[in-house]
């Protein structure tokens, strides 16, 4: 490819720019259109051989000159002018480069396309983290009728909500639909309810469910993301017919099943834990460790032994093999949790917390959030 980068001669770091020294100096002359150094000096806190330093520098840089007798001062923006001139030009051809390589490089773009179009399995691993960015940027650019979004993990940082309401707001304003699955544990974290509160009221959808199948976003039923294995930074892009349908169809079920997005506080604290609860137990006493009940209920390893702790204490058992077997009597693994904010979803269901026992609530997980996890892609 032929090379369009050339060097430039201008020296950014040479530049001039007056000091402090040489503001408060300019501002003194200014005001009394001549010089003593002396009685500058003594003014503005400084040595006589600093005024006199700034002096010269102000006189290089042609920012006073001597007129008439007096010292005259000129305009700084007359000065800056000529001064950045060689900047503004340098930015200029740069830009004008930046240009030409976009060109070069959109040239190859229909190449691109034709080879995807004719492969019989579209599969693309993009594996830096700058290049899947791009990619999602673009998919949902051109997105034209729906987003599907499955986010495990329940912590969202504010800053990347701040920037993704723009975006999402955007997306909707064109028509699209956006659905987004989380796991119950976000209706903890403060900034992914407000969020979820704004874009509701634009059109887009929220769910939350007790556990995810993992990160998926499919653009417009054609183009799917799903994580690169054994790394949090790439993604696997998937454009094969039949496979985004699978995966469609595998978001759907779960989004039949999952509950419409609420605030814990709405749902009662005291609910919301439970019903935690009763997955955390099911999961227990089908022998699943910690860390994996945290991974598929978006908590950290910290969150989930709390919730263990109290589950055993409530059911008054010293370890937990009793505790499954105190669970399994009392008849809390013969059915699903009952869906959150539900009806049917009572205080009486589930054993009393003993006295004093104060309720864990669910935190997100601790671990970094994946690249899909991404501001363009909703919360």
């Amino acid at each position: 490819m032929e090379d369009t980068w050339v060097q430039d001669s201008v020296d950014w770091a040479k530049t001039p720019q007056p000091s402090s020294d040489e503001v408060a100096v300019y501002g003194w002359i200014a005001e009394r259109g001549a010089l003593d150094v002396s009685a500058c000096a003594t003014a503005l806190g400084m040595t006589p051989a600093a005024v006199e330093a700034a002096v010269a520098a102000l006189t290089e840089h042609r920012l006073i000159y001597a007129a008439g007798g007096r010292l005259s001062v000129l305009d700084p923006d007359l000065v800056a002018d000529v001064a950045t001139g060689p900047l503004q030009s340098a930015i200029r051809r740069y830009q004008a480069q930046l240009e030409n390589v976009r060109d070069q490089f959109s040239g190859l773009r229909g190449h691109y396309l034709h080879a995807m179009h004719g492969r019989p399995l579209q599969i693309e691993v993009v594996g830096r983290m700058e290049e899947v960015r791009a990619a999602l940027t673009r998919a949902s650019a051109e997105c034209t009728f729906e987003i599907l979004t499955c986010q495990p993990g329940g912590n969202r940082v504010p800053e990347v909500l701040e920037e993704a309401l723009q975006r999402d707001t955007s997306t909707l304003a064109r028509g699209v639909r956006m659905r987004t699955l989380y796991h119950h544990t976000a209706r903890f974290n403060g900034p992914s309810q407000a969020y979820a509160a704004t874009l509701s009221l634009l059109g887009a959808e929220y769910r939350t469910a007790h556990e995810l199948f993992g990160r998926l976003i499919v653009f417009d039923r054609k183009l799917a993301f799903v994580p690169q294995a054994d790394s949090n930074w790439g993604a696997v892009l998937i454009r094969e017919p039949s496979v985004v349908a699978y995966l469609c169809a595998i978001f759907e079920q779960t989004w039949t099943l999952a509950q419409p997005y609420s605030d814990a506080v709405a749902d009662g604290l005291e609910t919301v834990s439970r019903d935690i609860d009763r997955t955390i137990a099911r999961l227990l006493a089908a022998g699943l460790k910690d860390e994996t009940i945290g991974r598929r209920l978006g908590m950290s390893l910290r969150t989930v032994r709390r919730h263990v702790a109290d589950i055993m204490e409530e059911l008054g058992a010293d370890s937990r093999f009793q505790a499954g077997v105190l669970m399994a009597t009392r008849g809390m693994l013969d059915h699903a949790p009952p869906a959150v904010g539900s009806p049917g979803n009572v205080a009486g269901d589930a054993p009393a917390p003993s006295s004093g026992a104060a309720r864990t609530q669910p935190a997100a997980a601790d671990c970094p959030a994946p690249v899909l996890d991404l501001p363009s892609t909703g919360v």
